[in-house]
């Protein structure tokens, strides 16, 4: 399941949810999943840049 698809899950179930604490939780779970989200696409261009960084050709 691609992370836009657990977003539009997760937003369905936000505007299902009648209870507060059921409410709180879900939308945590989706800041959590939305940080996760972009750490990893930091830590992608992380490792790209440091494969292609001129200091390890010689390497």
């Amino acid at each position: 399941m691609e992370i836009i698809e657990k977003i539009q899950l997760l937003d369905a179930w936000i505007s299902e949810a009648k209870d507060y604490k059921e409410r709180a939780l879900l939308v945590a779970a989706k800041t959590l999943l939305l940080e996760q989200a972009k750490r990893i696409e930091q830590t992608h261009g992380e490792l790209d840049g440091r494969m292609w960084s001129p200091e390890n050709w010689a390497k």
